[in-house]
C-alpha cells in the first residue's frame, strides 16, 4: 500500500487559514476593507514556507482570482508581463 505524500499546499501558512481573507468577497468591496484584507493575507504568506512554490503555481495556472504566493491578481499580470 502506498502513503500519499502530502502536497506543497498542506505545508501552506494559510492552510486552515481564513480563505475569506484571500479572494475578494462577491459583493462590493470598498478600497479600504480590499486594501485591509489584502495587507492580511500578505502578512499569512510573508511567513509561509512555501510561499515560491504556490506563486509558480498560481503564475504556471495563470490563476485569475485571490492572494497566491504573496500577490494580488494584479501583480501576478505584471510579472507574467515581465
Amino acid at each position: 500500500m502506498a502513503l500519499l505524500q502530502p502536497s506543497w499546499s498542506d505545508q501552506a501558512a494559510c492552510h486552515g487559514a481564513e480563505a475569506a481573507l484571500f479572494f475578494s468577497p462577491q459583493l462590493v468591496e470598498l478600497k479600504e476593507a480590499r486594501l485591509r484584507r489584502e495587507r492580511a493575507a500578505k502578512d499569512i504568506c510573508r511567513r509561509c514556507p512555501v510561499r515560491e512554490r504556490c506563486l509558480d503555481e498560481a503564475l504556471r495556472r495563470r490563476e485569475s482570482y485571490g492572494i497566491w504566493g504573496g500577490c494580488t491578481e494584479q501583480e501576478r499580470r505584471d510579472l507574467l508581463r515581465r
